[in-house]
């Protein structure tokens, strides 16, 4: 009797040990730092990288991910998360045209993000942000392509 009930409660341990990171994925984001704000000239869609630790279960991963920031004043801007909301291809800023074209569909979105032409179901998904002192800091989430509502499918976490 002894036995079996230590045998049971090593059991759970152990289960629970192994699937609680899978449970402990949280809303709660941290705001990451994004490097050459400052410098940007107000207007300009501009690409930027900014780099933190992804934890996903029992791994840490560095990662670098891409925006694109565009700078309304020393205190507002617009940041852009970098996908394609039809397909999840990596989009561009076309300055001849000057707007974000999608080379894989061919979906073409105005500098505010609003769909233009292409199979793209929505506009661009932006990301949360806010400036501090000057310096830009972002939440990095991605979201499902090929949908008309914008549905979180990753949020990264810092804690």
């Amino acid at each position: 009797m002894i036995s079996l009930f230590v045998a049971v409660v090593l059991c759970w341990t152990f289960i629970v040990f192994l699937i609680s990171p899978f449970y402990k994925k949280t809303k709660e984001q941290g705001f990451i730092e994004v490097l050459g704000f400052d410098s940007l000239i107000e207007e300009q869609p501009t690409k930027l990288n900014f780099q933190f630790i992804n934890k996903d279960a029992y791994l840490k991963n560095n990662e670098i991910q891409q925006i694109w920031v565009i700078k309304h004043s020393s205190k507002k801007a617009t940041v852009f998360s970098p996908i394609c909301p039809h397909l999840g291809c990596r989009y561009n800023w076309n300055s001849n045209i000057k707007k974000f074209v999608c080379p894989c569909h061919v979906s073409i979105f105005t500098r505010t993000g609003e769909v233009v032409s292409g199979p793209a179901p929505r506009p661009l998904d932006t990301l949360p942000s806010k400036i501090e002192n000057g310096t830009l800091y972002v939440k990095w989430e991605e979201f499902k392509p090929g949908l008309s509502k914008k549905i979180e499918i990753y949020a990264f976490s810092i804690n």
